[in-house]
């Protein structure tokens, strides 16, 4: 009885040390890493927003409001808030509004498109898509563009599924041209009369933003499900291949990849769309870390852990990235070095993007 009441002793033992050396181990591999602010961090370039044209009346063109999807926006709202009016939809909004010659335009999950006014509330039109969707649309000259998933079930891991990118005119809701890819929940980005965005199949596309004709294809090794994002003549985008990409906006020749940290339960892919400041790309994981990397090198500048899912988008400002996260938590990390400036406890998990308007 001795010697098995021993062993099990020393089996404990052995499980206890294999468990703790699993966590030290998987800790160490995935460790933060700190940046600085001296390499390959561009201090002149401020992420302000810029002004917005008043003659052609857009006013926030695409998710996350500008090309390199800073989430920076104009204006002077400040809280409290108060309610001005109530649209129903319907079903779940989970992404926000493109607003355009005084509408907004946005899609529920059940794939219902409406154009409302901006002031009032009135409906202008709608289509019904039949499809699901998870995404914003994009505004192109007069055209409004929205991402199209699979048919219902919205979650469904069959083969052989297809999505639709669509453009419509924005005062009729009429369609201009539409386009058959695999399912779609990227946010169209729209950038020098092209558009540009990746489905479930791993492909980056680049359209035609007037006419929807297809210009190139890149391919990845995982599901492109977050938006795109352009600096420099140069689009930057997360997959679930665990890589991040550097193309070349004009052909769609790969500039660089890179790869989230190693982890014994895995690497992290990419669902966050990219904010590009400063000379980095900043993006989210499902590692449950933030990535810095550099846009021209590619090379990992730093990262920062949470205790969650990564979802989010980044919003940058003033040397700042503001990114949510499933621990609940809000983070404000140092844009040149990840260093944590503050959190904020929210009441749940953070799947949205943050937005700062006049500083808040």
């Amino acid at each position: 009885m001795k010697r098995l009441l021993l062993a099990l002793g020393m089996l404990g033992l052995l499980v206890v040390g294999a468990g703790a050396a699993y966590l030290l181990l998987e800790r160490r591999e995935a460790g933060d890493i700190r940046g600085s602010s001296t390499v390959e961090f561009v201090t002149t370039a401020e992420s302000k927003p810029r002004p917005v044209a008043k003659p052609d009346g857009i006013v926030w063109p695409m998710y996350g409001f500008d090309v390199r999807r800073t989430r920076v926006g104009p204006g002077t709202l400040r809280p409290p808030f108060r309610a001005v009016w109530r649209f129903g939809a319907r079903s779940l909004l989970e992404f926000p509004p493109a607003i355009a010659f005084g509408r907004l335009y946005f899609t529920n999950n059940s794939g219902t498109m409406f154009a409302v006014g901006a002031k009032k509330g009135g409906r202008a039109w709608r289509y019904v898509s039949g499809r699901c969707v998870a995404s914003s649309p994009a505004v192109a000259g007069r055209l409004v563009i929205q991402s199209f998933l699979n048919r219902p079930p919205c979650n469904s891991e069959r083969r052989n599924l297809d999505g639709q990118v669509v453009a419509f005119y924005a005062g009729s809701g009429r369609i201009r041209w539409r386009v058959k890819v695999g399912p779609v929940e990227s946010s169209p980005l729209v950038a020098g009369g092209r558009v540009f965005f990746g489905d479930w199949h791993g492909r980056v596309y680049a359209l035609r933003a007037n006419r929807g004709r297809l210009l190139w294809v890149f391919p990845t090794d995982g599901k492109v499900k977050g938006g795109l994002a352009y600096a420099d003549g140069r689009l930057f985008v997360g997959s679930y291949d665990h890589r991040v990409y550097a193309i070349r906006a004009r052909d769609g020749k790969e500039i660089w990849r890179a790869e989230s940290q190693d982890r014994l339960r895995g690497k992290g892919n990419f669902y966050s769309t990219p904010a590009v400041a400063y000379g980095r790309v900043y993006i989210g994981s499902t590692d449950g870390k933030v990535y810095s990397f550099g846009a021209t090198s590619g090379k990992l500048r730093w990262s920062h852990g949470t205790g969650g899912y990564v979802y989010a988008s980044p919003a940058v400002w003033r040397r700042t990235v503001y990114v949510g996260s499933y621990d609940r938590h809000l983070y404000a990390l140092d844009a040149a070095t990840g260093e944590q400036r503050w959190r904020f406890r929210a009441n749940g998990p953070i799947s949205g993007s943050a937005t700062v308007l006049n500083g808040v």
